[in-house]
């Protein structure tokens, strides 16, 4: 494993050591001398961790979003473990045809590779495909039984030290397995994900789901242990530990929405840690058609309420600090009352906050300007204003349409509430279609995926998944 320093992270010396500095948002972390020296090294060429103090001290770094890491090729093919690729499959048998071709031209040795096709009672051609194409085919057992039932049944029969689960509607890259498998170098990771793209790019959706399927986790590494945070692992691109699945009883057979997430919470809970690598490309066929689409996403809603339910530690966070909180609510009120009032005193309470942050940091000897120090105070105000938007999109759609029907003054609120959490979105992830295109799909899944969590919390006669838990700061 090597660190390096991440980008955009700024070393400031001070007496008795210095400072690494992230700008957006403003961060940042005190470092006594050997941790100036470490951060140096970083920033010149990289470092390889030569004691478990050192070890400690760069994750914890990389945790903050301070470092990066590299993880390092397997280039010994004699230590690379065996894999065995689950696939999960019903009336399915171009899409498996297309997949297995790309397993059969993955870069990783033949004779370290097995796969097996779970057919869940399928009527078409799907089990000749798998045939043909030389992969162990297994029945699972039931007719639609489900993909979880499929994937437990082929864990159950697969002879590798690593699972590898992949949908029969995807394809792999050429490195699927070579790109993912490093991170189990660390002892203590027991199940690895990678980048989900889409496969197709033709239809305006399909560019769409390229960017904003909830299977793509982002550009950015993540990992995750014990805690109470909702960070999980989607299985169409999923590598487990074979002994950790099976200590953890695999994939709730009963679900059908929400396994994956169900599971590697289960894993964190029970000691271990996931990973997420922004690399390993898998390619999912998105629904490209409307209703699919809106249908797929309802049904992510409805498990909201289940995996609450199960897993009631875990839960929705966010972090508002009372100054910033104060300065959206006034903008909130100038909106809704059509008054430019609350805007001086908005703008007032942003220069006093910043200036009370830039006076801390000068008694910390880290000499910023106020205006960066207001600049990063401004743009924390909008980052806090698009999680709040989004969040009330996602599970308070039709109120807020309600409201406006209702008291026709709250539209200009709702207008920013929409157009700021849908730009912030379309400009993050570089969507390859037209503003007005992007806002109808995103309105349209926001719409169904808070329907769906609605009535999945009407089912489990539990609204806890509602709850938002808010720290200050």
């Amino acid at each position: 494993m090597i660190y390096r320093l991440a980008e955009g992270i700024d070393i400031q010396e001070a007496p008795e050591g210095g400072f690494l500095v992230a700008s957006r948002p403003l961060r940042m972390v005190r470092l006594n001398a050997p941790l100036l020296t470490l951060a140096r090294r970083m920033e010149q060429g990289g470092v390889t961790p030569s004691s478990q103090a050192e070890t400690k001290a760069l994750e914890t770094l990389a945790k903050g979003g301070f470092a990066k890491r590299e993880w390092q090729p397997v280039t010994d093919a004699e230590l690379l473990p065996t894999v065995s690729i689950v696939i999960p499959v019903k009336d399915r048998a171009d899409d498996l045809r297309n997949c297995l071709v790309s397993l059969a031209a993955l870069d990783y040795p033949q004779e370290k590779l097995e796969v097996i096709v779970v057919d869940d009672g399928s009527t078409d051609d799907t089990p000749d495909v798998a045939r043909k194409l030389g992969a162990r085919l297994v029945p699972s057992g039931a007719v639609g039984g489900g993909p979880a039932v499929a994937r437990n049944k082929g864990a159950s029969v697969a002879s590798g030290e690593i699972l590898a689960f992949i949908d029969s509607d995807c394809t792999a890259s050429n490195k699927w397995l070579m790109e993912l498998l490093p991170a189990f170098t660390e002892e203590k990771v027991a199940a690895v994900g990678g980048w989900v793209d889409g496969m197709h790019h033709e239809s305006a959706l399909d560019r769409y789901e390229a960017v904003m399927s909830s299977l793509n986790l982002g550009r950015r590494e993540m990992t995750g242990g014990a805690g109470g945070d909702t960070f999980y692992l989607p299985s169409c691109n999923l590598l487990i530990r074979k002994e950790a699945f099976a200590a953890a009883g695999g994939f709730r057979a009963e679900l059908h929405v929400g396994e994956d997430v169900d599971l590697t919470w289960r894993l964190r809970d029970g000691g271990w840690k996931i990973a997420y690598l922004p690399v390993g490309t898998v390619f999912h066929a998105h629904r490209s058609r409307l209703w699919p689409f809106m249908k797929r996403r309802f049904d992510y809603g409805t498990s909201e309420g289940m995996l609450q339910q199960l897993h009631p530690v875990r839960g929705k966070k966010m972090l508002v600090p009372p100054m910033l909180a104060v300065i959206l609510l006034l903008l909130a009120g100038a909106l809704v009352f059509q008054s430019l009032l609350p805007l001086p005193v908005a703008a007032m309470l942003l220069l006093g906050d910043a200036a009370l942050a830039t006076n801390k940091m000068r008694k910390q000897k880290l000499p910023l300007s106020f205006f960066k120090v207001l600049s990063a105070r401004g743009r924390a105000a909008g980052s806090l204003g698009y999680y709040i938007s989004y969040h009330l999109m996602r599970y308070y759609l039709v109120p807020l349409l309600l409201a406006v029907l209702l008291y026709p003054p709250a539209g200009l609120l709702v207008l920013a509430i929409v157009a700021g959490a849908g730009g912030v979105d379309y400009r993050v992830r570089k969507a390859n279609l037209s503003p007005a295109l992007f806002y109808l799909y995103y309105l349209l899944e926001q719409l169904s995926y808070g329907s769906g969590a609605f009535w999945g919390c009407v089912q489990s006669k539990s609204f806890a998944s509602y709850r938002l838990d808010l720290k200050g700061a």
